[in-house]
């Protein structure tokens, strides 16, 4: 019966593959038996053996080459055929950079080339959308476009090493292109979440109402999350790549430095808020009159707390809320303990810098009692409603001494609420 001429053209490329790698199967079986078998002819004529064995792989090469000639350009079908007979050839001493082994690594560097290429833009393309689009939930030990970007990361080293590519310098070079990619991606990943995090706190609240969000803290994790990837991602044994890796931890470590300011910031400035509304009692102020006269009118039938200290309870909630938050959300220590460190100094000069502001604020008398009062409560510890207990609450001051009171608590319950 005579075969149509068209029938070779119904077979598809895939088709194609699939019979080629299942025909080299049965290539590298006979190379096997042949070795089995022949064991002692190899020892004794090496040379032919060898020669025969390649005369062999070179008419099986020949549909080798129509089936990856059929491949469309952008198809990574076909490395499973390359591993399937890289991993022979390279564990046979014999054929290993032999004359079939160079020509399948000619045939498929310009994939592997352009398969790295093409997964480099990917990757580059999902950093750029996943963070316009990022709702900073917490996804594993990072956010979702930081998982992504590290799971693809390491999918395709992984791929790339289990090639074992057999020409030492070509598989330097692969390896070498993929971990600087992978910094240069972590050094995208990181810059992209230190600027969401400026932002997030620009547009937060700067009143004590401000709570530090959930997406905060998972910015956090991305750092951390960013250096240990890097470990990984990122090392080689070579000087030149080691140092790269290097600027990449020093990077994130920086990041991480200037996140911190901005969040100690974020707190200075809605201290900075508190105090300038309890500018308001002020005694040199008619609205300090006005209040003190309508207050001690008022105290005589009812127990009226005193003016602002709702605004210093205010603040002392804001402080708690944000340590707990911080504490039971972000997944390293060390950062934690790094930003309190900041806080602690913060508030171990509280005399000076809140003395500097009472000056700014109140009356020249009132702002020099302040830092009289202050540098008391940094040596002394006190008790109350939030901890603090005032020596001047139990008899007769004027508001204007509300300032003190709310620096006064808020220098304790750092001190309490830190260590």
């Amino acid at each position: 019966m005579k075969v149509p001429e068209n029938v070779g053209r119904l077979v598809t490329p895939a088709k194609k593959l699939e019979d080629n790698i299942r025909l080299s199967e049965l290539v590298i079986e006979v190379l096997q038996q042949n070795e089995e078998h022949h064991a002692e002819a190899f020892a004794w004529w090496s040379d032919l053996m060898v020669e025969h064995a390649e005369t062999f792989l070179c008419l099986y090469s020949a549909d080798m080459d129509a089936a990856l000639e059929v491949q469309p350009p952008d198809s990574w079908d076909s490395f499973p055929l390359f591993q399937l007979l890289n991993d022979f050839l390279r564990m046979d001493y014999n054929l290993c950079n032999g004359k079939f082994h160079k020509h399948l690594q000619d045939l498929y560097a310009p994939l592997v080339v352009r398969y790295v290429d093409l997964m480099e833009s990917s990757i580059a393309q999902s950093i750029h959308r996943g963070f316009e689009r990022e709702s900073w939930e917490p996804v594993n030990n990072g956010s979702g476009t930081s998982e992504d970007l590290f799971w693809k990361l390491d999918a395709l080293q992984t791929f790339i090493r289990d090639l074992h590519w057999p020409e030492e310098e070509f598989g330097k070079h692969l390896e070498t292109r993929l971990k600087l990619m992978s910094s240069d991606m972590i050094e995208s990943c990181v810059k992209r979440t230190r600027a969401a995090f400026e932002a997030k706190l620009q547009r937060s609240s700067r009143a004590t109402e401000f709570r530090v969000p959930q997406s905060i803290c998972t910015m956090f994790n991305v750092m951390v999350d960013a250096k240990a990837q890097s470990a990984k991602l990122c090392a080689m044994d070579l000087g030149q790549e080691r140092q790269y890796h290097s600027q990449i931890d020093d990077l994130i470590e920086e990041t991480v430095k200037e996140m911190i300011t901005l969040l100690v910031a974020k707190f200075v400035v809605i201290l900075e808020g508190v105090l300038a509304k309890l500018s308001r009692y002020d005694e040199g102020t008619l609205f300090s009159s006005f209040l003190s006269f309508t207050v001690k009118a008022a105290s005589k039938y009812v127990d009226v707390p005193k003016p602002g200290m709702d605004i210093a309870d205010g603040y002392v909630t804001f402080v708690r809320h944000s340590q707990d938050m911080l504490r039971e959300k972000v997944n390293e220590e060390v950062y934690i303990e790094r930003l309190f460190d900041v806080i602690r100094a913060m508030r171990s000069s509280n005399t000076k810098t809140i003395s500097a502001s009472l000056s700014r604020l109140l009356s020249p008398p009132l702002a020099q009692t302040g830092g009289s009062l202050l540098k008391l409560c940094s040596n002394n510890h006190c008790s109350g409603k939030s901890g603090i207990s005032f020596p001047f609450q139990t008899h007769a001051c004027s508001y204007a001494s509300i300032p003190l009171l709310l620096c006064l608590r808020v220098s304790a319950d750092l001190e309490g609420g830190l260590s």
